[in-house]
């Protein structure tokens, strides 16, 4: 299959191609959770909330094949299975961390900006930000 991003320069797809690893709203989630320690499965898929096994299994299998993730199988009756961050996981750590940390800290901030936004673009008959990048721009007069 051929990437997407095979015209790009060089910086600009390998900075696009893990960004499309790592900054998918799930992926940043299990680095995080992973970040307290191992854990298996269904503890994982508890703690996360919202996601599907498949979306999980999905994201766990990349995030491993990346090498941000090992998992251990220990031969059990069931198997156990536990998920860890490896050194580039936790490398990852730091960076996912600060981001998750200010976006809980500017949540607020943001949905008063898009109400800001919203209020103007409805009171200027314009599309709202649900339209799109398509709105009109206003140029003021020199």
């Amino acid at each position: 299959m051929k990437s997407r991003n095979a015209n790009l320069p060089s910086d600009c797809r390998a900075v696009s191609e893990i960004l499309s690893r790592v900054g998918d709203k799930w992926s940043v989630l299990v680095v995080k959770l992973l970040g307290d320690g191992s854990m298996r499965f269904n503890e994982l898929r508890h703690r996360i909330g919202g996601i599907s096994q498949k979306m999980l299994t999905t994201t766990l299998r990349g995030l491993e094949r990346d090498g941000f993730v090992t998992r251990t199988v220990t031969p059990t009756i069931p198997p156990r299975v536990d998920y860890e961050l490896t050194e580039l996981g936790c490398d990852l750590l730091v960076p996912v961390k600060a981001l998750a940390n200010w976006a809980l800290r500017n949540e607020p901030n943001v949905q008063k900006a898009r109400e800001r936004f919203d209020r103007t673009a409805a009171r200027d008959g314009g599309p709202s930000a649900q339209a799109g990048p398509t709105r009109p721009v206003r140029i003021a007069a020199q």
